[in-house]
Order: C-alpha cells, then sequence, then structure tokens
C-alpha cells in the first residue's frame, strides 16, 4: 500500500491519532512494537496559527517514527490552508486532516465530523489543502452525519477527485459518537467501488489479532487503523502482525514484560515531557497496563497519586516481584482513563 510516495507495503497496521494519547512517547512504544505508520495528536489550525505553544509542540516528530503524519483539524479554510503550510514546514510524510472527530464542541462548530454535514465546503477545503502542500494529503473521517446522511462512498470519490492520496474511514456516523459496534459495510463499498483507486484505510472497533484479519479479508480494505485497543497494549501492532504472517497466535504477555514495557514508556515520557509532566501523562497509561490484576487496588492508587520517580520505579519492581509470570485478562473492559479517537 502506497500514500503518494509513502510505501507500508502489504497489509499495514496503523496508529490512529488520539487526542492525549498519541503523544511522542506512546508513539515510541508503539513504534517499537511494529506500527507501520502513526499520527499526531490531532492540532487545532487557529492554534497553530496563532503559535499557540501546546499546538505548536505537537509538531515535534523524530526521525525514527517515520513514516508519520501530522493531523490538522478547523472550519475555516484559510486557517486550514495556512495550518497546512506551517505543519508541511515540520517536514512529516503526510498531512492528514480530520473529518470525523465527533465531539460535541469540535463537531457542532464545523470541525472533525461536523464538516460532512457541508460536503461542498468539505471539499473545498481538501481541495485548497491539496494544493497548499508538496506532501501527500489524507482524510479521516465517518461513514456520515447520522443513518440519514450515511454519504460516505460520494464523499470518498470527492475528496479523491481533489487529490488526497488515502482515506481512513471509521464504521460509525457521529451521531453515534463511540456507541454501538462500527459497520464496515459500507468502508467495504467504499474498497469495491470501481472508481477508487487510492488505498481505503479501516477504522473502528478492531481490537485483536482476529479482528483485523477479519476485516482485511472480508471487506479488502488495504490497511487498517487501530485506536483504543492500544491504550494500555501498544503491542497489539507486533500481535496482528504475527497473526496475519503466521496465522497463530502470539503468547500472551505476562506481567512481568508488561512492567518492562511501562517501565520504558516511564522513562520515554520523562524524557520527553520533564519530570512532573511527563508522571501526569503516565498515569492514564499505568491503569491501563495493568488492568486485571487481582487486589491491585492500594498499588494503583499510589501508581496514579505519587509525583516522585523513585516511587514509582519501586512500585514497578513491586509489580514484577508480586505478580511474576500472571497472565491477566486483557478482555477486561477499558480503565475510567478511557479516550476517545480523533
Amino acid at each position: 500500500m502506497k500514500i503518494g510516495p509513502v510505501d507500508l507495503g502489504d497489509k499495514p497496521v496503523l496508529l490512529a491519532p488520539m487526542e492525549d494519547v498519541t503523544d511522542p512517547s506512546f508513539r515510541f512504544m508503539c513504534k517499537h512494537f511494529g506500527a507501520d505508520m502513526m499520527y499526531t495528536e490531532f492540532i487545532n489550525a487557529d492554534g497553530l496559527i496563532r503559535d499557540a505553544g501546546s499546538s505548536v509542540d505537537k509538531l515535534n516528530i523524530y526521525e525514527y517514527e517515520r513514516p508519520i503524519g501530522i493531523q490538522l483539524y478547523g472550519h475555516i479554510i484559510e486557517s486550514m490552508v495556512e495550518a497546512a503550510r506551517i505543519a508541511t514546514e515540520a517536514n512529516p510524510d503526510v498531512i492528514d486532516i480530520n473529518f470525523g472527530c465527533p465531539v460535541k464542541k469540535i463537531a457542532n462548530r464545523g470541525s472533525g465530523s461536523g464538516m460532512m454535514r457541508d460536503v461542498p465546503k468539505m471539499v473545498e477545503m481538501t481541495r485548497r489543502i491539496v494544493d497548499a502542500t508538496h506532501l501527500p494529503v489524507t482524510v479521516k473521517t465517518r461513514l456520515g452525519w447520522d443513518d440519514d446522511s450515511k454519504n460516505i462512498v460520494e464523499i470518498a470519490e470527492r475528496l479523491q477527485d481533489v487529490g488526497i492520496k488515502a482515506i481512513t474511514i471509521h464504521g460509525r456516523t457521529r451521531a453515534q459518537l463511540y456507541t454501538g459496534k462500527a459497520d464496515w459495510t459500507l468502508i467495504g463499498e467504499v474498497k469495491k467501488n470501481p472508481r477508487m483507486y487510492i488505498p481505503v484505510i479501516g477504522n473502528g472497533d478492531i481490537e485483536g489479532p482476529l479482528k483485523a484479519k477479519e476485516m482485511f479479508d472480508r471487506y479488502g480494505v488495504d490497511g487498517i487503523m487501530i485506536g483504543r485497543a492500544t491504550y494500555g497494549r501498544p503491542w497489539i501492532f507486533a500481535e496482528v502482525k504475527h497473526y496475519l504472517k503466521t496465522g497463530e497466535l502470539m503468547k500472551p504477555l505476562t506481567t512481568r514484560q508488561k512492567v518492562d514495557i511501562a517501565r520504558m514508556h516511564f522513562e520515554r515520557s520523562l524524557e520527553v515531557k520533564g519530570q512532573k509532566t511527563g508522571m501526569l501523562e503516565m498515569r492514564r497509561h499505568f491503569s491501563s497496563y495493568f488492568k486485571g490484576l487481582p487486589h491491585f487496588k492500594e498499588i494503583r492508587l499510589k501508581l496514579l497519586t505519587t509525583l516522585d520517580p523513585e516511587e514509582v520505579t519501586s512500585l514497578l519492581n513491586l509489580i514484577a516481584e508480586r505478580y511474576g509470570d500472571y497472565v491477566a485478562d486483557e478482555s477486561i473492559n477499558p480503565s475510567p482513563w478511557a479516550y476517545k479517537e480523533d
């Protein structure tokens, strides 16, 4: 599968952009386990133009992350075009447009999936961004605004016609948010459309290697994108790729192995964000790395409250010593730190 000149190989597995999750330390972990392509957290076009620190910081990418895309969102065409020019200077491999975020404060302003209520504007914005950068432009979107407007087949054609190089489709409408099951039927219809020649990437409810293979086989997508299932489980990329290659499931990780992964992530977070921010942002990850461990409440509470890196190290050592080869049930519901995909 190619996105312009970016060759991702056969049946690539991509990391979805997720606000407050896909920062450089988490991307480091996902790349370590074989993510074929990753994206930054989404970046507000207006904030980028105003040189707002939080937006500008998200432009920071590392050579080892390649290929990587910078994702932008906004509802004003001129602002999105200017943001695309600024993002191009950061030298990513791809510029991605967020037409999929369903969060109320974003969608109701006409950004994210809100753009699906104004398809002509959506197409014109995309055309202008394609013209503003030499980089491949991609789009992440949904099936439609609601059940009465599942117009993704038409939208995909029109966005392709103005120059995008790939489209990622989340199998829900904006009205669904993250409820119910993702419907891949229309994703398959986009892929089967004889007018479509760009890669079609499917997204939604891929929680493990069996589902990943099923989506490839049933719907013929060129790639898959995994979001929420990576949370507390960045090794899912290795699991999926191993199964696609061998037809066999990887052996589940022991708690001791997960401690080693959490420690690597923790060290990278401190390196990238500094001690205070790195400590705070790791809390949501610690809660997910060790979900399913019995009699874990006391240790979890300490992990989620301490601001002392040495105490975290001691707690990780304690977890490895106490739980060792124990294999937790990864099917347990996500932690209360659950997030939403962009």
